[in-house]
């Protein structure tokens, strides 16, 4: 028997018991929207309450007054957006609004599935993101989000504040990987 052979041999000869996995406990937390709020302005996100998605266009309009190239779900858009679109077409969209499935209160972080998006670069490559999120859709932490999710199709994200990255000189940069601001409509 050759040296490989015998250490694949006592490998092979040298396996652990099979042991159960052990039980995660279930964390409850403040699943508040308040908690949620606090956290995800805190991150830097910003958070603006409105009445219905019927007056989405208006606050939208108010809040990026510019005329800015726009990609939704959820309203008029003058950049058509799918799963094919070029990145240089991607590349120009000022702002995307979408919908948020739900949100967890322990992170500010907002679930965001692959069909909510038209394509998977644009929640990362736009300028600004504006979610829109029914208030009542907030869990308190990341264990019940995965409860919650089951089976997410191909692709899905939790997305938490606009990008943000800094340097070991503390220079902080927002937009460096993702979008520059990130504003949820609660509904």
């Amino acid at each position: 028997m050759s040296s490989r052979e015998k250490i694949m041999a006592a490998v092979k000869a040298n396996q652990p018991e099979e042991v159960p996995l052990p039980d995660v406990p279930a964390f409850t937390g403040d699943g508040s929207l308040e908690k949620f709020i606090t956290i995800l302005e805190g991150i830097g996100g910003k958070v603006v309450p409105i009445r219905g998605v019927t007056h989405l266009e208006v606050v939208v309009q108010e809040l990026f007054p510019t005329d800015y190239r726009i990609a939704s779900t959820m309203m008029a858009s003058n950049v058509p957006v799918d799963s094919q679109t070029p990145i240089e077409v991607l590349a120009a969209v000022d702002l995307a609004v979408l919908r948020g499935e739900f949100g967890v209160a322990e992170n500010g972080t907002i679930w965001l599935p692959e069909v909510n998006m038209l394509n998977r670069a644009l929640p990362m490559i736009t300028q600004h993101l504006v979610l829109v999120l029914d208030h009542e859709q907030i869990v308190p932490t990341m264990h019940q989000a995965y409860a919650r999710l089951g089976s997410v199709g191909d692709y899905g994200i939790f997305l938490a504040g606009p990008s943000k990255t800094a340097d070991i000189e503390q220079s902080l940069v927002i937009g460096a990987h993702g979008a520059r601001s990130l504003t949820v409509l609660l509904v």
